[in-house]
């Protein structure tokens, strides 16, 4: 592994303007950076750690919305006692990410920001994602790539809490050298289409500084449901992040949200039309279940995922408009 060196910037301008010197990376909790320099994936003569610049951790309100400092840990985030009573959805799919090791050093943004985990790209293949043109797993390895939004590329976006905000409407705050932004999640996250090589619209010297999140309404009730292929430390198979708004028994609007299954977080806009002023039923799960896999396009060696995803939308519907 190649030496570098860590600057400590005392706020975001001076971390922009160190991301826009040279070969420098940001930095977070470190977790999948370190590892891709390790895997010589990426090689930064300098890391620019943000943990040096005070309050990019905290949680607060304001005029109703909730502000998350992109440096939240996943466990802090998991934990915090708002973000669980009114967005389940986000605590619960924090605490599903990796092991308590991880979720103490892993931060917000850097789940939402992480580089894809297919083993192409891991091991160095020169596949579209490392300066190549062509994506190995299209007729190659696909057990866990996608089965919606593929190619040229076909990697699953690895995020647990990217689905939940998706779901949840947020809104993302990015600092750049031109200023700053903000960002609807769901127009954060791009598909290879757009440019095979990334994931989302951030530039090399982007930061994601802060998520906010909509006030949340009285009837709101979400939750995260994650399945994956063996017990120990692993990214989804498929997930789904759901958030229903609710009049007593009757869904008034719902946001559906895949992982595990798209390069991005696959919305269902069709299975929300679906549930919307509806008394959901275990009939009305079943049928959102079938519409939640249409369209899909498996690999060789993924179908499986077809009737999995189909499963997963329909329990975790109905143990949410039960509960």
């Amino acid at each position: 592994m190649k030496t570098f060196s860590n600057a400590n910037p005392k706020d975001i301008r001076e971390a922009i303007t160190m991301l826009t010197r040279g070969n420098a990376s940001v930095v977070g909790g470190g977790s999948d950076l370190l590892g891709m320099v390790k895997e010589r994936l990426v090689s930064p003569d300098v890391l620019v750690n943000l943990k040096a610049i005070r309050g990019l951790d905290r949680v607060e309100t304001q005029s109703g919305k909730v502000k998350i400092g992109g440096l939240i840990t996943l466990d802090a985030l998991s934990h915090e006692p708002q973000i669980r009573k009114q967005y389940a959805v986000l605590a619960e799919a924090a605490e599903s990410v990796g092991t308590p090791q991880i979720r103490n050093a892993g931060t917000l943004a850097g789940n939402v920001c992480q580089r894809p985990w297919c083993w192409y790209f891991r091991n160095g293949f020169p596949c579209l994602k490392n300066g190549g043109d062509k994506c190995f797993s299209a007729s190659g390895e696909n057990q866990l790539h996608a089965i919606f939004g593929g190619g040229p590329s076909y990697i699953v976006h690895p995020s647990d809490t990217a689905p939940a905000l998706v779901a949840l409407d947020a809104e993302f705050h990015v600092s750049g050298p031109s200023g700053d932004r903000v960002i609807p999640a769901a127009q954060f996250f791009q598909l290879p289409r757009v440019d095979a090589a990334r994931e989302n619209v951030l530039a090399p010297d982007d930061v994601l500084v802060a998520i906010t999140l909509p006030a949340a309404r009285p009837g709101a009730r979400s939750t995260y449901h994650k399945v994956l292929d063996r017990e120990a430390w692993t990214h989804a198979v498929v997930s789904v992040a759901i958030v229903l708004d609710m009049d007593k028994q009757i869904c008034r609007s719902a946001r559906v949200v895949l992982g595990g299954v798209a390069p991005i977080p696959w919305r269902l806009p069709k299975v929300e039309a679906m549930l919307a002023g509806q008394h959901i039923t275990p009939e009305l799960a079943a049928q959102a279940g079938e519409a939640a896999v249409e369209g899909a396009r498996p690999l060789a060696k993924n179908k499986y995922k077809v009737p999995l995803t189909k499963a997963a939308v329909k329990r975790t519907l109905l143990s949410l408009a039960q509960a």
